[in-house]
């Protein structure tokens, strides 16, 4: 555990990454895979107010790379059940928000350190829960730890806020006070960090949390949550419920839940932010939405790029965690004087992607589960239909699993379905352009803004993309994922979703209002 002060932490940095060709750290992964599998099957419970509660029904939880292996059985919240945990943390919340903010702190770097010491364990808790390879996982449980650490800072610099001006003759106050009870609704395919992230945002600014993860990762929060207690953290400032969509519109609507921070799929953010702002009866605010929602990114490839360089790049952001993030390259859109070696040379590499059960730490996976597997079926039908099949195109039997094979459709139309709607998962479109004139253009004819890069070796077209290229992270000549807390704030444009910027020193102003506070100087002394 840490013992330095909270006052006074140490400057931060980001988790480093695991070397899984080290023979001890593969052995004790290995290890890590053989325990949590040895812990498979478990029945979880609610948890509201600190007490657990056993529902009618349940969730069950399965490893999309064999479906058969159950992961874990979860009681499913009724709407009573919801109403229960925003009641539990509307009490919560009474003594949360006069806990002075190091105690806070204190708890989010405790839990950080306690994440540190099971690192492994929490990789195959998510290899096994949502189907993340080796490097995938490690990635997803150094963000976490990433989360904890830098929001802990960030709440104190908060806390030390002052106003630009003391104006004469007063004494100006700026504080950030906590909203109040927020709802907290991950994602299935980051389900450790962004799960964890927004948590400890909401809490470390003194709001209290009704969190209802995703029924496709639900034991992994419910792990995090009982890590949450061990770190010390007080009845009711984080409440579980697991359930559908029904409960989370009940949570939602709910008239004293004053903001949604939601990752997910553009039609369900958009379905919030809608039911936010109407009024319920006794609400006396305005409902605060914090959405991170889907993409449909490009990555420009101009034809004076290293052509290996792109390729790399686009097979990175377009299979890694088999394309199902919301910053993945689902369209490259390439100069047409090197259209045709960039398909060859894409063609080959993504061909030569191993496929199989990350457990084993194979390149690609499955997909999350049997409706997402349609759904890119479907998809690579449409995807044929419009365009020319390089490499995939079919499922794979592996296991029983969800697997789809890593699959590119050159000759794309930019305005095509495949080229504008978001598809989250191992599929890639290939558009030509005529020029970079042309390849901007269309990298910006989406109704999103989430993510982009370019592949340049160009001073003046790297400059424009930087003023045109219009998207929340932008990145040049490397792939377009992998953002790092502090040094890539995350969040995007147009229906990407509200710009949140998480891991950025924005973010926790969104859980937070500020109170200017002015007193007239010498009318009372400072003397007791």
């Amino acid at each position: 555990m840490s013992t330095a002060p909270i006052s006074n932490l140490p400057p931060f940095h980001n988790e480093p990454f695991t070397n899984f060709k080290d023979a001890e750290i593969k052995r004790a992964t290995l290890e890590a895979l053989a325990h949590v599998r040895s812990e498979l099957g478990a029945t979880y419970d609610l948890v509201i107010g600190g007490q657990r509660r056993r529902s009618g029904n349940s969730i069950t939880s399965v490893n999309p790379a064999r479906p058969a292996e159950i992961i874990g059985v979860h009681s499913a919240a009724t709407e009573a059940d919801a109403n229960d945990a925003v009641s539990a943390a509307q009490l919560a919340f009474a003594s949360w928000k006069r806990t002075p903010v190091a105690e806070r702190v204190a708890l989010l770097v405790r839990a950080a350190d306690l994440i540190r010491s099971r690192h492994l364990t929490f990789c195959a808790w998510l290899t096994l829960e949502v189907g993340k390879n080796w490097a995938e996982a490690d990635a997803d449980v150094g963000e976490c730890i990433d989360f904890l650490e830098f929001y802990a800072r960030e709440a104190l610099r908060l806390d030390a806020a002052t106003t630009p001006i003391q104006y004469p003759g007063e004494r100006n106050l700026l504080r950030y006070v906590p909203l109040g009870v927020g709802a907290v609704i991950p994602p299935w395919n980051f389900p450790f960090a962004i799960m964890a992230g927004m948590t400890a945002a909401a809490i470390v600014c003194g709001n209290t949390v009704v969190l209802k993860p995703s029924p496709d990762a639900p034991t992994i929060a419910a792990r995090f949550v009982e890590l949450l207690e061990e770190a010390g953290l007080p009845d009711g400032v984080v409440n579980l419920v697991q359930g559908g969509p029904e409960v989370g519109r009940a949570i939602v609507d709910h008239a004293q839940i004053r903001f949604i921070a939601f990752t997910g799929s553009k039609k369900v953010g958009l379905e919030i932010h809608e039911r936010a702002a109407k009024t319920q009866p006794g609400q006396n605010f305005i409902k605060r939405t914090i959405l991170e929602l889907g993409g449909k990114d490009s990555i420009i490839v101009d034809a004076d790029s290293d052509i290996d360089a792109a390729v790399d790049g686009v097979v990175a952001s377009a299979f890694g965690f088999n394309g199902q993030k919301c910053s993945a390259c689902s369209r490259v859109i390439v100069e047409s004087p090197v259209y045709d070696t960039f398909c060859d040379k894409l063609r080959e590499r993504v061909a030569s992607l191993a496929t199989g059960d990350p457990a084993e730490n194979f390149a690609t996976g499955p997909v999350i589960n049997s409706v997402a597997k349609k759904r890119l079926l479907d998809y690579i039908q449409i995807g044929e239909s419009e365009g020319r099949l390089l490499t995939g195109g079919t499922a794979l039997d592996i296991e029983g699993g969800y697997y789809i094979a890593p699959t590119v459709i050159a000759d794309v139309a930019p305005t095509a379905r495949l080229a504008q709607e978001e598809v989250f998962g191992p599929l890639l479109a290939v558009i030509r352009a005529k020029d970079f004139e042309d390849a901007l253009a269309i990298a910006n004819n989406t109704e999103y803004g989430l993510t982009g890069a370019i592949y340049t070796s160009s001073r003046e077209k790297l400059n424009r993309a930087r003023d045109e290229f219009h998207v929340g992270n932008l990145y040049l000549n490397r792939k377009c994922t992998g953002a790092m807390v502090g040094a890539h704030p995350f969040g995007g444009f147009n229906l990407s979703g509200t710009d949140s910027k998480a891991g950025g020193p924005d973010y926790l102003t969104l859980f937070t209002q500020a109170k200017s506070i002015a007193e007239k100087m010498g009318v009372v002394s400072d003397k007791a």
